[in-house]
């Protein structure tokens, strides 16, 4: 893995860089508010280091066949400004909650390219979708320069190109959402943990030896509905990856912290790049 800065039609997209059989941008890494929040005046929060402005969790995946978003939030449209997106093949979503699908008109732009555009959830995140973006699922709006969705049930594993995705059930305070292990060539390369509050021995076990293990780790204090930073660790030496990441952070956790954490682990943030 390295860091840096025939598929279906698209926007003109620029050469991947290095040639990845796998990019994984984050777009953002940001809780439900974002950093900074609203009116709060805390060191984070008036931090000059660039790392500690997040917006709302999200990731962009790139490979030779596919390319796709895993959730729309409320910046979808920046962060989509931001990273120049000119490939989106397919959108995969991990739950319902507003801050990881109230970007969803924003895919107009890359469903006109391709006359429409699939979108993979579990049956109750499609129906939360199909509810709330009515406009767009209704069949009542075809016209040039609308939103046409086309639902995929998520009920296991699937493919994107070659790359396998596997869902992880995981709870997420009282619900269940959905993670995900990214997988090609039988080699797992990512495990996506974005929002939960435990991950399950049996989930554990799925993504055991994955090389990269994404995960929520929202602060230092518990919180009902987020892992805490101990807790993700704790999670990280059971799943014994090659490197762990945290998302999903607050402005309790300031990126200066990350020296703190044990080796192999870091903190993500907004545009940082992996390659496989």
């Amino acid at each position: 893995m390295k860091e840096e800065a025939a598929a279906p039609k698209r926007l003109n997209s620029p050469t991947s860089t290095l040639n990845s059989q796998f990019s994984l941008t984050f777009l953002g890494t940001g809780t439900s508010q974002g950093v900074p929040t609203i009116g709060c005046d805390c060191d984070v929060c008036r931090s000059t280091d660039p790392r500690d402005k997040r917006l709302r969790s999200s990731i962009y995946i790139e490979t030779p066949e596919y390319a796709w978003v895993v959730d729309t939030g409320t910046d979808f449209r920046t962060q989509a400004l931001r990273e120049n997106i000119r490939r989106l093949d397919a959108v995969v979503f991990t739950h319902s909650h507003t801050d990881h699908v109230m970007g969803f008109d924003d895919l107009r732009r890359y469903s006109h390219d391709l006359g429409s555009i699939p979108i993979y959830a579990s049956a109750e995140t499609m129906r939360d979708l199909e509810r709330v973006f009515e406009f767009a699922f209704n069949g009542l709006n075809r016209f040039p320069g609308y939103l046409w969705p086309v639902p995929h049930i998520i009920e296991g594993p699937f493919e994107l190109g070659n790359t396998v995705i596997t869902p992880l059930p995981v709870p997420h305070g009282r619900s269940m959402v959905n993670g995900y292990l990214f997988s090609r060539n039988g080699e797992k390369l990512v495990a996506y943990l974005s929002d939960c509050s435990a991950v399950p021995d049996e989930i554990i076990q799925q993504i055991a030896g994955v090389n990269t293990l994404i995960i929520d780790a929202l602060r230092h204090r518990p919180h009902p509905t987020h892992l805490s930073v101990n807790q993700a660790l704790e999670v990280s030496a059971k799943v014994r990856p090659a490197r762990t990441l945290f998302t999903h952070i607050c402005h309790e956790l300031p990126q200066s912290s990350e020296s703190e954490l044990p080796s192999g682990v870091g903190i993500a943030y907004d545009g940082l790049k992996l390659h496989f």
